[in-house]
């Protein structure tokens, strides 16, 4: 005799066998009870969770010898036939290859005839969603009004991909994915009624390959016999299965939170020398510290965890050792860390380092405690004392003044004058307007007061000579301001706006700079930019230097980020 796989030997053949699935149940087992079975249904989910055991078990309920019935009676013919997928008057379509308008025209011919023994026409239809666009639309009327003797059922992984106006025709009925304890707990009835021996904690393994799959269940736990025999050893079903060990997962965990780098870095190794995926390790590591959060945050976190028994009580010793921030900060860094080993050229130094981080990590002050030494820090400051981590000095009403600084090399030395209010917009024109440096930025000034382009336009300009009536201004060859300061219309701006300023008629020449020419001076723009260089240094090393932000670093040891200026008179 041929073997029939467990999938197919321990397939559901009543709703009370359908794990997981109690809400889809008892909602089609009251509408049997009741008479108000819809003409057409959709079951949804994952795969290997139950779609198409409903749907024949539906089938099963609705053509029952014995009668209709929540419970068929898994004995008649018809019952028979419909659980070897046989059945008369119930037809399995195949959506992925039966998907074209003339397959639709032809089922639509076939509902047209009576069942030939059965109460009902059944027609179930897997992975519906593969069905074209003309299909489904010779299917709309036939959903909205068929006949008295047939029924729909759909199955799909895929509901996005079907039509509204299909999904509105049908009642929907969404399956879950099985929790990991129910797979187990089943699993356990399979293998004690096939005489195998294994332990709970195989089992585990084996039902978290699933992945909430029955069905994917089943096929591996078929594997594991077939690999074993009837007596299972964990460290078989390890090895066949490439799955970390959970004491080996745990116990990096262990060293992480006892900030012990040297274990954690042992155990990568032996991740290495046991030959997994450093990346499965990785995506199992972020399973457990998931598992840690949820033991802080819930009092009873079973049903969200994929662990049973002794493991479930190993994480929540775990979670003791480390405060909610730290499992929240080592998680966030891990999740991060899995995304990096995927396109990894070094998955072993990289799991190394994170890990090594993650124990080398400071514990997280709570908010409570910063709140605390902030109020304590505003009390003693309100005082009008310094904190004994400052140096002892009162605390001074205003900055300290800046030094006075000289100028940068490339910048020439100004004149007192130059640090005067620029002038007016529109000033009148002096009797002997000043030359050099400071007629110059007088000019550019008064420029961008009548002109704001041209005089931006000047800015970029540097001054080579200034011998009234003669205007000399250099620019960067091939640059944008030098083309622009060529243009005609620009060119007769600058002479009537210098004439007005200068009380004199004014030429201007444009002269081309090359880009490695360096006796050219500084435009006024780099002239503004190293003096808000030195600002900003200067505006730094004098904060840096207040004994407040010496306490408030010390209070919270921590670092000046930035520093930004609140005093704009400050030069």
């Amino acid at each position: 005799m041929s073997y029939l796989v467990l999938a197919r030997k321990w397939r559901p053949q009543n709703f009370e066998d359908l794990v997981g699935q109690e809400h889809v149940s008892q909602t089609l087992g009251n509408a049997i009870k009741t008479g108000r079975v819809h003409h057409a249904f959709l079951f949804t989910g994952a795969r290997g969770v139950g779609k198409t055991s409903a749907a024949r078990i539906l089938a099963k309920a609705l053509n029952c010898e014995q009668g209709l019935s929540a419970q068929p009676c898994n004995q008649c013919t018809s019952c028979l036939e419909i659980a070897a997928g046989q059945g008369v008057d119930v037809f399995e379509i195949d959506g992925a290859s039966n998907t074209g308008v003339d397959d639709i025209r032809e089922l639509r011919e076939t509902i047209r005839y009576l069942p030939s023994r059965s109460r009902y026409k059944i027609f179930i239809i897997d992975e519906v969603h593969m069905l074209s666009i003309n299909a489904f639309n010779a299917l709309l009327k036939t959903l909205e009004e068929p006949p008295d003797h047939a029924k729909f059922i759909f199955a799909t992984t895929e509901p996005h991909k079907i039509p509204i106006t299909i999904l509105s025709r049908t009642q929907r009925f969404d399956f879950r994915k099985i929790p990991l304890v129910r797979v187990a707990s089943r699993l356990r009835e399979i293998v004690d009624a096939e005489n195998v021996r294994i332990s709970d904690r195989s089992l585990a393994l084996v039902a978290r390959r699933g992945e909430g799959s029955m069905r994917d269940s089943l096929s591996t736990l078929d594997q594991v016999i077939a690999f074993c025999g009837e007596e299972v050893e964990d460290e078989q079903v390890q090895s066949l299965l490439g799955m970390v060990d959970r004491r080996l997962l745990l116990d990096t965990v262990e060293g992480v939170l006892q900030r012990d780098a040297r274990r954690a870095l042992d155990a990568v190794r032996r991740v290495d020398d046991l030959g997994h995926s450093f990346r499965q390790f990785g995506q199992e590591l972020v399973e457990a510290f998931r598992a840690l959060v949820l033991c802080q945050v819930l009092e009873d976190p079973a049903e969200l965890l994929d662990t049973v028994g002794e493991e479930l009580t190993a994480l929540k010793e775990l979670a003791a050792l480390g405060s909610l921030e730290d499992l929240q900060r080592a998680l966030s860094l891990l999740v991060k860390t899995e995304a990096e080993l995927a396109g990894s050229s070094y998955p072993r130094l990289t799991l190394e380092m994170a890990l090594v981080r993650l124990a080398q990590l400071p514990s997280a002050l709570d908010v409570a405690t910063l709140v605390r030494k902030l109020e304590s820090l505003e009390k003693r400051l309100a005082a009008g004392g310094v904190p004994a981590a400052a140096p002892a000095s009162p605390v001074p009403q205003a900055p300290p003044a800046a030094p006075v600084q000289s100028p940068p090399t490339s910048v020439p030395p100004e004149s007192p004058q130059q640090a005067a209010p620029a002038p007016p917009q529109r000033p009148v024109p002096p009797q002997a307007p000043a030359t050099g440096r400071q007629g110059w930025q007088g000019l550019v000034e008064f420029v961008k007061g009548h002109r704001p382009m041209v005089g931006s336009l000047l800015e970029h300009g540097s001054l080579l000579s200034m011998e009234l009536p003669v205007l000399e201004v250099g620019f960067q060859k091939g640059s944008f301001h030098l083309e622009q300061i060529k243009d005609t219309e620009t060119q007769d701006a600058l002479r009537k706006l210098g004439a007005e300023y200068f009380g004199q008629p004014v030429t201007l020449r444009v002269q081309e700079l090359d880009a490695g020419q360096n006796q050219a001076p500084p435009s006024l723009l780099e002239e503004r930019k190293a003096k808000d260089s030195d600002r900003k240094r200067r505006l730094r090393e004098d904060a840096l230097a207040h004994p407040m932000v010496k306490a408030a670093v010390d209070v919270f040891n921590g670092e000046v980020k930035e520093v930004k200026p609140i005093d704009k008179g400050f030069v």
